[in-house]
């Protein structure tokens, strides 16, 4: 303390010098949710532009470049430049058209014949993650719902449908994924999106796992295919119905408990999935007297259904270890 109403204090050496701090630069206090204090050399909330390059003279694998660019993306990058020595192959465009159709936010700002520009034209606070999660869980649940209609009318179309859905789940998994790789390396956009890094973390790890149901909903859909002109007897379809119900209902409860706060809901609903694995171990039995295609179709899609409840669970598990974590705060 200095005087009678001033406080200092002393910054480390070596942060100061690694920051490149000179003499009268300011420096930001932001205060966290825990009361804690975070020094930036940032005083400003803007994202600093991050550039990632692609040298594509000599690509030859059109998907590992596809997968590349997802990664630029997800790892928070704000420009894309992708350059040829030569003239741009027409196939190297498609795929940086695919990119720009399948992520949010990513335009093509400037293009010659040997050289593309992206640039990332979405304001991060602009899609809060507790919205975009809303959404992932919206769209797979009605692809788990279509999907069992498909079934009981043989609607070929209709499961088809669903298999093409997955692109809308994947592009909203990648925009959580790539704001909390954001918000990881400038903590003020939390502050500005009205988040900390915890729930950020748990939302991104809620993301994934429904992704991954999003993913399991598309093999059921492309066996129901398979079903199509294969089926199987009445009985089994009447227990899938019924496992289908049960998995559902798992996942809508968990991801409410989720946002209801409900530390008790959660753990009643982990309970659930003993009963879901009961009734799915019934069917692979009833699966084994039924013949070659309709046995496999009928094993991928009990299975799928069980890795729902699984997968289901893991979100009432994220919700308990997040909502116990944040009552110690209290």
């Amino acid at each position: 303390m200095t005087g009678g109403s001033s406080y200092v204090i002393t910054l480390p050496k070596e942060w100061v010098k690694s920051s490149n701090i000179k003499k009268n630069d300011p420096l930001g206090l932001l205060i966290q949710s825990d009361g804690t204090l975070l020094i930036t050399t940032k005083m400003t909330q803007d994202q600093a532009e991050r550039v990632k390059e692609f040298n594509v003279s000599d690509v030859t694998n059109q998907t590992y470049l596809l997968r590349r660019l997802i990664g630029a993306y997800i790892s928070g990058y704000n420009c894309i430049k992708i350059k040829s020595s030569k003239r741009m192959p027409p196939d190297i465009r498609v795929i940086v058209r695919r990119f720009t159709q399948t992520t949010i936010g990513q335009e093509v700002v400037e293009e010659t014949d040997t050289s593309i520009i992206l640039k990332d034209l979405l304001n991060p606070t602009e899609m809060p993650f507790d919205k975009t999660i809303k959404r992932m869980h919206i769209i797979v649940k009605s692809m788990h719902e279509d999907a069992m209609h498909a079934l009981e009318n043989g609607d070929r179309k209709l499961a088809e449908d669903v298999v093409s859905r997955d692109n809308d789940v994947d592009r909203l998994h990648w925009l959580v994924a790539r704001q909390h790789n954001i918000i990881l390396r400038n903590v003020s956009l939390a502050e500005k999106m009205n988040v900390t890094t915890e729930i950020s973390s748990t939302f991104a790890l809620i993301s994934r796992i429904i992704e991954r149901i999003g993913d399991h909903e598309v093999r059921i859909a492309q066996n129901i295919l398979k079903l199509v002109d294969n089926k199987a007897n009445q009985e089994i379809f009447d227990h899938i119905h019924s496992a289908s119900d049960l998995a559902l209902d798992i996942f809508n409860k968990s991801v409410g408990s989720f946002y209801k706060k409900d530390i008790k809901a959660s753990n009643e609903n982990i309970e659930s999935v003993k009963r879901l694995e009961s009734i799915c171990e019934k069917i692979n039995t009833l699966a084994l007297q039924q013949k070659g295609v309709t046995a496999i179709s009928v094993g991928y899609i009990v299975e799928s259904i069980r890795r729902i409840g699984d997968y289901a669970e893991d979100i009432s598990e994220t919700a308990i270890n997040y909502l116990t974590g944040i009552e110690k705060l209290k």
